[in-house]
């Protein structure tokens, strides 16, 4: 009894004894082998929960799903179908109205917001009659409670039910706001795209005029700079020439005053320089 006293009074329940007894090192390595073999054997990976598990092994691995879909956690039960439990499956009194069903004509959540204010003046009127009833009475304030937890749970409950509906609302409007930005993206894109066409056959309407017509009578043509371009050519030509003849003249003219001592009696008597300068030549020759 000494013994129990300490995990009577913790906070959190004491963790299961496979923990420390079946977890340990020898069995984690006997498990990843088993894995490895049957991948070997099959080819393919195992799956979660191995098959033929010596029984020292079965806390190793996952634990099976449930068979009718139902488990309890701390108490709670839960499915694995997400479904809304109604609150004749929780023994609460309903005081809100039952929805239809669902092949119904009438819709589901036409009179929700009439029954939520319902519900909330309900909770006041409440309120006012368990702190009366507390003043005079408190021993009649349990029933009043009561009420006023019943009232909040189908006020819950009623919150809930409707969850689905405005689900589908906030996805409508969501969609409808992603179709509004997408139209007027491409409304803005189609604009563009027109006024670059515009634009566009405006510049292909432009008469570009042609080189002539630019220069007009400065129009210089293929022939033309040929024709100049070869007027250049034989000045160059014209030019080393003249400049050959003029280097062959000076020097003739030097070796003729070396050979011929009486040139400065030939232009004493007027004889023109070209004259003794042909002579010059002859004589070099």
């Amino acid at each position: 009894m000494a013994e129990e006293e300490p995990a009577q009074n913790r906070s959190f329940p004491m963790p299961p004894d496979y923990f420390w007894k079946d977890f340990t090192p020898q069995n984690i390595e006997r498990i990843q082998q088993l894995r490895n073999e049957y991948k070997d054997a099959t080819g393919i990976d195992p799956p979660p929960r191995l098959p033929s598990l010596p029984e020292e092994l079965w806390h190793l691995q996952p634990p099976a799903e449930p068979a009718d879909g139902k488990w309890k956690v701390f108490g709670d039960t839960y499915t694995l179908k997400d479904e809304l439990p109604t609150l004749e499956d929780q023994n609460i009194q309903r005081v809100i109205p039952t929805p239809p069903p669902p092949d119904s004509a009438v819709p589901a959540h036409a009179d929700r917001a009439l029954v939520m204010k319902r519900l909330a003046k309900s909770i006041l009127l409440n309120f006012l009659e368990l702190v009366g009833a507390m003043a005079v009475q408190p021993a009649h304030g349990e029933d009043k409670v009561a009420d006023i937890s019943a009232l909040l749970m189908n006020m819950e409950h009623a919150i809930n039910e409707y969850r689905p509906h405005q689900t589908r609302e906030q996805l409508i409007q969501t969609m409808q706001e992603r179709l509004d930005r997408t139209r007027a993206e491409t409304a803005a894109l189609r604009a563009a795209a027109d006024k670059a066409r515009r634009v566009l056959e405006g510049l292909g309407s432009i008469k570009v005029p042609t080189r002539e017509e630019l220069l007009g009578d400065w129009a210089v043509t293929s022939e033309d700079l040929a024709r100049e371009e070869e007027a250049r050519r034989r000045k160059r030509q014209a030019d080393r020439w003249e400049a050959m003849d003029a280097a062959f003249a000076m020097g003739i003219e030097k070796n003729f005053r070396k050979i011929c001592p009486g040139h400065e009696a030939m232009e004493t008597y007027g004889y023109p320089p070209e004259q003794w300068r042909t002579w010059s030549v002859k004589l070099t020759w």
